[in-house]
């Protein structure tokens, strides 16, 4: 059983299509996909983009899908028709599950619930603005993260140029900053990342290790979970990221939880040589009220390319 959101199905383009395929392996399995962007339904921009073409994605991937029905009767019958298919065929099935398909589930967590640090991620987020400099250039991960930074631009009346928000593609924030870096070898680079987005696309951790960038700086805002996709925990608090970087080539390494070791390891972290990495740890979490960018996306990267000229 594979769990995934309808984001990351074209992550499983090649294992379905080169390993699971009935003409390669022919490994049965099934997907559990969540379908945001549905057509018809209000939603950002990556996810309507998203939701328009999975359909299409499962046809191209020979993934033969059903539209999971939100009624126990009607599941059942498409769950004994997805495993007859496998049986008999060797291959994979894929559900789409529309929104509230299912009901809210909370998850239980030990290890999250023995956790208290002292700062949220939006009050980390506050102390790093502060601390920018006029040619900063900021490069920020997917979800709650970027959301937040958009938030606090507003609330301060700041401009939002200095920032490239990847408002989707998790995981790529990194190789994003790292281009920018090499091509601006004069500015001080920030990719500003969450735990899961790093762990998810890890391998970009030894390419700036090997690069051996000196402005490209690096912080991961570690709260141990998946927090704008319901929180699941993402096992970062289990792994020891900065030897993972430092292993990777990474110059130098810090740590903080309180504002004042932010303080200080920020003001560490511009001075050092990079690569180098500051991982912050903090509590889950968002305001129920957090919006979403209201300006144009294309808006965003026009002031973006302008400001990197």
């Amino acid at each position: 059983m594979v769990y995934l959101q309808n984001s990351g199905l074209g992550n499983t383009a090649n294992p379905l299509l080169s390993l699971a395929h009935p003409d390669v392996y022919g490994i049965p399995m099934l997907l559990l996909v969540g379908w945001r962007g549905e057509p018809g339904k209000r939603d950002e921009p990556q996810h309507r983009i998203q939701g328009k073409l999975s359909t299409n994605m499962c046809q191209s991937l020979d993934l033969l899908y059903s539209i999971l029905p939100s009624y126990k009767e009607g599941a059942s019958a498409v769950v004994r028709m997805a495993f007859k298919h496998m049986r008999t065929t060797k291959s994979p099935y894929a559900f789409l599950a529309k929104r509230n398909t299912f009901s809210r589930f909370e998850t239980e967590d030990s290890n999250l619930k023995s956790v208290r640090y002292p700062l949220d991620r939006e009050a980390v987020l506050r102390i790093i603005l502060s601390k920018q400099e006029k040619s900063d250039i900021f490069v920020a991960s997917t979800g709650f993260l970027s959301r937040e930074i958009y938030e606090l631009r507003e609330t301060e009346n700041h401009t939002h140029k200095t920032d490239f928000l990847t408002v989707g593609s998790m995981g790529h924030s990194p190789a994003i900053a790292l281009g920018i870096a090499l091509e601006k070898p004069n500015r001080q680079i920030f990719n500003l990342e969450g735990d899961g987005s790093f762990i998810m696309h890890m391998g970009v951790t030894a390419t700036i290790g090997n690069s051996q960038c000196k402005n490209f700086k690096q912080i991961i805002i570690n709260n141990g979970v998946h927090d704008s996709v319901g929180a699941q925990t993402s096992g970062a608090f289990s792994i020891d990221l900065r030897s993972v970087a430092k292993a990777c080539g990474y110059n130098a390494i810090f740590y903080a939880e309180t504002a004042q070791q932010i303080n200080e390891n920020i003001t560490k972290l511009r001075q050092t040589p990079g690569p180098a990495l500051l991982e912050i740890r903090v509590q889950p979490g968002a305001r129920s009220e957090l919006g979403r960018p209201s300006a144009s996306l294309h808006t965003l990267k026009e002031d973006f390319m302008n400001f990197l000229q």
